[in-house]
This record gives structure tokens, sequence and C-alpha cells, in this order.
């Protein structure tokens, strides 16, 4: 969401401050020879900083001539490609603005559009770098070349110590140092972005995949250790199960006798009751009609 609101904005700043700059300087020649006394000379100079076509006038103090001469410098190649950088950003971070808010449909679909996005964010920035650093220092080389005391090294007769050679106005570097300034905003807005628009691009979706995975990996083979700790511990119980089966049925047979045994003795004696039923242990009765053992019984009286 910077991308958008800010890069265009900041592009504008960077290479509009940069390519509408002029600067202006002026030196004055005094020579000794009143005649060509108090000769003020302008110099003025513009992007793209050619400053080797930058020709002006200075007198000869010996003679009543003038002399032409030449800044030195060409500047043009940063300056050109710190403002063409400036511009293609902003026609980018402008058609990417309108591609977020009314396609942003078709710029998530098939993952094509944030990987398209994500390269070229990428290679901007890295542009944005390197046109600012150039810029920044190709500036510095634009005030050596246009300083004043420079110039004046220039005139044959400021090398003459009788004549008396001055500068009266300074270019302002005010607006050209805000342009590298708005040079590395760009950078830190476009090495920024870089993170949001990975973010929508499969890359990140897929990485965002593996640690469900391998949690899932993990659980899964927590329930698998738990399922075979499990099953072992339960084999003993299994190897005795045929045992206690065999035991079961002797019960079973017992427990049929059994009932059969208290359904004659209770017709013996003749008692009625109302129907009941009791489960509790088979009782085993030797054969004077003591209880041997105890077991689970149920007594079924009937209407």
């Amino acid at each position: 969401m910077c991308m958008v609101i800010f890069a265009p904005i900041f592009a504008i700043c960077a290479f509009a401050t940069c390519g509408g700059y002029y600067g202006h300087l002026q030196v004055k020649v005094d020579c000794a020879d009143r005649r060509q006394s108090n000769r003020s000379i302008n110099i003025d100079f513009c992007y793209p900083f050619r400053l080797k076509e930058v020709h002006f006038k200075a007198p000869l103090c010996e003679a009543k001539r003038e002399e032409t001469l030449f800044l030195d410098g060409d500047f043009s190649t940063a300056a050109q490609f710190f403002l063409t950088v400036g511009v293609f950003a902003f026609l980018y971070s402008l058609l990417a603005t309108i591609v977020y808010v009314f396609y942003q449909n078709k710029y998530l679909k098939n993952n094509r559009g944030p990987l398209v996005d994500f390269l070229v964010t990428v290679i901007f920035s890295f542009v944005w770098l390197v046109s600012s650093c150039c810029w920044a220092k190709t500036l510095s080389d634009i005030k050596t070349a246009t300083d004043p005391t420079q110039v004046l090294l220039l005139i044959s007769a400021c090398r003459a110590q009788e004549n008396k050679c001055t500068a009266t106005q300074e270019p302002h570097w005010s607006r050209l140092n805000t342009s590298v300034v708005f040079g590395f905003v760009n950078v830190v807005l476009w090495v920024g972005n870089i993170w949001f628009v990975f973010k929508e691009t499969g890359w990140y979706k897929t990485g965002q995949r593996y640690p469900t995975r391998s949690a899932s990996g993990k659980r899964s083979s927590e329930m698998r250790q738990r399922l075979y700790s499990e099953s072992s511990f339960d084999q003993p119980e299994e190897s005795s199960q045929p045992s206690r089966q065999d035991s079961f049925n002797q019960t079973k047979g017992d427990f049929g006798q059994q009932v059969h045994r208290q359904s004659s003795f209770n017709q013996s004696q003749g008692s009625l009751s109302l129907p009941h039923a009791y489960i509790g242990k088979p009782v085993s009765y030797d054969r004077e009609n003591k209880v041997a053992s105890q077991g689970p019984m149920i007594f079924i009286n009937e209407m």
C-alpha cells in the first residue's frame, strides 16, 4: 500500500528537482588598467550539466580584447540516468496503482501478477540505489567544477597578481541536494516494498505450507508411537485370550448346570416368590451340598 500512495509522489519529486535545475554564478574582474575595471561575468548552467559546453567571455586586462572560456566537465550521464529512473519509476508505480485498485482479481490470477511485480520491484530498488549514489557523487563534482574559485582560475586576467578578481554570486544547491535526498528516499521505499510484494507471490505461500506439514508430520509420528506402544502393551492380553475363553466356556457350562439345579430345588421346596432376577457369581456344590465356590449366577422364577 505504501507503493501505491508514496512511490509516484517521491518519484515526481526526485526527477522534478533534478531536471528543472537552473544555476547561476557571477564573478567580477577588476583590472589594474582602469579602462576595464569592475567587469562582471555571468555564467549560467542547467540540466543535463554538460559544463564543457557552457562558455563565457572574460576580459584581457593587457589589451582591449576578450577571451572565450568553457567550464570543465560533462556530468550529463549520471544526471540523465537519475532522471530516467525517476520517470520510469513514476510510470510503473502509476500503472501498479491502477492495477491494484481496478484489476485486483486479474492481478492475483495464476500468481503471474505478483511475480512480475516482485521482479520489477527488485530491479527498481537496485536501479534507484545505483542512480542515487552516482547522482550524489556527480553533484559533488558539479559543485567543484562550478565553484567560483575554480572558475576564476580559468580566467587569464585573474592569474596576474596586479588584477583583482572576486566572486559576487554563487549557485544555490538546495534544489539539487533535495533531489539526492528524494533519490535515497525512493531507495528505502522500493526496498521496503519488496517484502509486501513478496507476500503476494506463490513463493511466500509455498514457504508457509512447509511448517504446517512438518507439524502435522510430528503429530502423526507421535500418534503412531502411541498406537505402537498400546498395541505392544495389549499383546500379552491377546496371548492369554484363549485361556480366558476356555475358562469362560467352562464357567458357562457350570452356569447352565447351576440354573438347572436351582430350578429343581425351588420346585422341590414348593416355595413361590415374585419373579425376580439375580445376577451373581455361579455357585458350585459338592456332594454334601456345601458351597465350594461362588461365581456369577442368575435366578429366574416363572409365574
